[in-house]
């Protein structure tokens, strides 16, 4: 009989060990769900798909799917023109840096054209490179770069420390049966010195190096 009472008590005891378990995570999901409630009530409400940067987005970088995913995000928090789909971007080329996290504009994928900021004093000048005369590609605007002319066997220091203001790619032929990509490399340099490096853009190729911080 004792032992009948004592298993009684012990089915009552699980029972409401387990009801105390079962209204305390209802008691804590409601306040979580309170505290979502009230913070979409705060910042705007509704959310929305949207697509961020899945990690660092360098400028003049052609963004790739791999760089992107979707997130929701409060409307009211989002910046003008974000990006809804993955597709509206991938294969652009990024105007600025993106940092991982950060919602996508449109606005960092515009074309810089006029949107360039010539330094005072210097002018903005765009010289032809291939991908292995601009790094590989890996140049982009802000980049201090030091210039090379090569001709034959001649080569010589043209510019130290010249900034690079923009680059853009497009697909060209090459004389094989591959395709290469010729960078278009615009550079802020003094108006005494473009006629220079005009002349030698034309008779000469142009590498482009990017120093060490302590190589100069």
């Amino acid at each position: 009989m004792r032992k009948n009472k004592a298993a009684f008590v012990g089915v009552v005891c699980g029972v409401l060990c387990a009801a105390c378990v079962f209204a305390y995570t209802q008691a804590v999901r409601g306040e979580a769900d309170q505290q979502r409630r009230d913070a979409l009530a705060r910042y705007g409400g509704d959310q929305v798909e949207v697509c961020v940067a899945k990690r660092d987005i360098a400028a003049g970088e052609v963004v790739e799917a791999s760089a992107i995913e979707t997130r929701l995000w409060v409307a009211d928090l989002l910046p003008a023109e974000a990006v809804r789909q993955a597709s509206e971007v991938v294969g652009s080329k990024a105007s600025s840096v993106m940092l991982a996290g950060e919602v996508l504009s449109k606005r960092r994928f515009q074309a810089e054209g006029s949107q360039i900021d010539v330094p005072d004093g210097q002018v903005a000048l765009s010289v032809p490179a291939k991908d292995v005369q601009a790094v590989g590609g890996a140049i982009g605007p802000g980049s201090l770069v030091d210039v090379y002319a090569t001709g034959g066997s001649d080569t010589q220091a043209l510019a130290r420390g010249v900034r690079v203001l923009a680059t853009s790619v497009a697909d060209g032929e090459s004389t094989g049966s591959s395709s290469a990509k010729v960078s278009w490399v615009t550079v802020a340099v003094g108006a005494d010195r473009a006629e220079e490096m005009v002349s030698a853009a034309q008779r000469t190729e142009l590498y482009f190096t990017l120093p060490g911080a302590n190589a100069r």
